[in-house]
């Protein structure tokens, strides 16, 4: 159950990161305070993993080209979110954007199942819709 655990804090985190977000947008360049924001998150988590004691771990994982390759493409893929994130905040409401954001959650169940063969039962799919249908009414609003 720790998954579900870490799954809220995330959330919550998340949450903050569009209000915070959005008060600090204020007069200033998205794109900007987005790579600010990836400095302050790069250094945190260096914190992070010094603190864990892990440092000597990043050679293991630089020499395992393929996990090396996808944590790149993760990685890239997690700043134009960033940045299209911050440049829709920017300008739009947070009620708005916040959820319209969490779409990512049916394309990654769409990308789950045809890139991982997952699964989904008949109540996950029934979920999965639902976020669909709340993104479009949000959206509407």
């Amino acid at each position: 159950m720790s998954w579900l655990i870490f799954a809220i804090l995330s959330a919550v985190s998340a949450a903050l990161v569009s209000i915070f977000g959005k008060i600090g947008l204020q007069n200033i360049d998205a794109n900007t305070a987005t790579a600010i924001r990836s400095v302050i998150m790069a250094l945190f988590l260096i914190g992070v993993v010094l603190f864990q004691g892990n440092l000597g771990k990043i050679p293991e994982i630089i020499g395992q080209r393929k996990a090396l390759l996808f944590i790149v493409l993760s990685g890239l893929a997690g700043a134009t979110s960033w940045l299209f994130y911050f440049l829709a905040l920017k300008t739009g409401k947070v009620s708005q954007v916040g959820p319209i954001d969490k779409l990512s959650v049916v394309i990654a169940t769409i990308l789950a199942i045809i890139f991982f063969g997952e699964k989904l039962s008949f109540v996950n799919g029934i979920g999965v819709a639902l976020i669909a249908i709340g993104v479009i009414l949000t959206a509407l609003h």
